[in-house]
């Protein structure tokens, strides 16, 4: 079975700006559809938002065109999730509460962040929920 997974925006960023990193490795294996990623109204909006920021995109070695197809292609793949019912985690930086959200709602196994630490502490726990960095995860799963 395929692990279902939620991809904070900071590891977009991360597999757009560098090539050969386990940020970028985690979003072929989405694309070659040997991880399934989950997608929601929210990150969706966030994802797009980002992308719009050329600033952060100055170091990329692709084009704004190539960052959009990467984009188009990856959202292809992903499973779409209604989220329903706010869970309301109350983590230290509570514009990140969607992502677990999301994770629940689609029953993700995993949560994949460059920042785990800003889910730390949160008022609620969802022990079926890892949230690990992009080279944990490709680690753990033997990729």
């Amino acid at each position: 079975m395929k692990d279902l997974v939620v991809i904070d925006t900071n590891v977009l960023i991360s597999a757009l700006l560098k090539a050969d990193t386990a940020p970028r490795q985690l979003f072929r294996l989405c694309l070659q559809q040997r991880v399934v990623p989950l997608m929601g109204t929210t990150l969706l909006k966030e994802y797009e938002e980002v992308m719009q920021r050329e600033t952060l995109f100055v170091r990329s070695p692709l084009s704004g065109e190539e960052r959009e197809g990467f984009l188009d292609a990856f959202l292809s793949v992903c499973e779409w999730v209604g989220v329903y019912y706010l869970w309301r985690p109350n983590l230290r930086d509570e514009a990140d509460n969607h992502l677990i959200e999301l994770a629940i709602s689609g029953g993700a196994k995993y949560l994949v962040t460059g920042n785990t630490k800003d889910f730390r502490g949160a008022s609620l726990r969802f022990p079926s929920l890892a949230v690990v960095t992009p080279r944990l995860y490709l680690t753990q799963r033997g990729r």
